[in-house]
């Protein structure tokens, strides 16, 4: 099979105008988009605007260049976030966004370690019923920023008796190791107005707080709780510092 090397006009021109070059400081974020993605949410098709980005160290407004490379690049070697955009996000007055870390074991397996899956579909489905949002799915930050393989070993360990802040610390990581400054600029593109954003993690708010974003309210997103993940949970709370509902959130024992 013979690789382009020269492309159609007619499918640079298609290309290009759904292709938007972010400044980074280092390089630049291809943000393409929109396009049309009917979604089943709970048995009802529900149609968003997806969006996908690339960080890339070349920064050029000649995206013929940037398309030309990709066969040679394997990105599928990587992942690459997106977002789902829902209604007049970019005007309505208000409108909720979820900053979620991509969870292999959660969100694809259904796993019930974790509140995961529950936490994507659950902020789809706040979206939806709100009018307005977008839910920014970020591909770097499995296992909250250690990758899949370091979190396959740190289940080992907490299997063995360590929560989930030891075990990222004793493989060698922080606590924490993911960074919202791509999702950020993303978002800055797609929505100057006010946000409200799903989340119990109080560095999320405080990530877009410092880069000058208005956060005017935040969701709380707990549930699924249960005897495979309470003590995630918990240590969440106590450790983390994510923030409880008044009521709680695990007190179920």
């Amino acid at each position: 099979m013979t690789v382009v090397k020269t492309f159609d006009p007619n499918v640079i021109s298609l290309l290009h105008n759904k292709i938007h070059r972010i400044e980074s400081g280092e390089g630049a974020i291809y943000l393409v988009g929109p396009i049309k993605l009917p979604v089943n949410l709970d048995g009802e098709t529900v149609e968003f605007k997806w969006y996908c980005w690339l960080n890339c160290g070349e920064e050029t407004e000649n995206f013929e260049q940037i398309i030309a490379k990709l066969s040679s690049v394997n990105l599928a070697e990587y992942q690459q976030s997106s977002v789902l955009v829902y209604g007049d996000f970019e005007d309505a007055e208000t409108a909720l966004i979820r900053f979620h870390s991509i969870c292999h074991t959660g969100d694809i397996f259904g796993s019930k370690r974790c509140d995961c899956g529950f936490q994507l579909k659950q902020s789809m489905k706040l979206i939806v019923e709100h009018g307005h949002g977008a839910l920014f799915y970020l591909a770097n930050h499995e296992g909250r920023g250690i990758g899949l393989f370091s979190k396959a070993l740190a289940y080992i360990l907490q299997e063995n008796g360590y929560d989930t802040v030891d075990a990222n610390l004793q493989l060698g990581f922080v606590d924490d190791a993911r960074d919202y400054s791509d999702a950020i600029r993303v978002l800055q593109v797609l929505r100057t107005k006010p946000v409200t954003l799903i989340t119990n993690n109080p560095r999320k708010l405080e990530a877009l707080r410092r880069a000058g974003l208005d956060v005017e309210n935040r969701v709380p997103l707990w549930g699924d709780i249960s005897e495979y993940n309470e003590k995630y949970l918990k240590t969440k709370i106590e450790r983390s510092g994510h923030l409880e509902e008044e009521e709680g959130c695990c007190n179920n024992d």
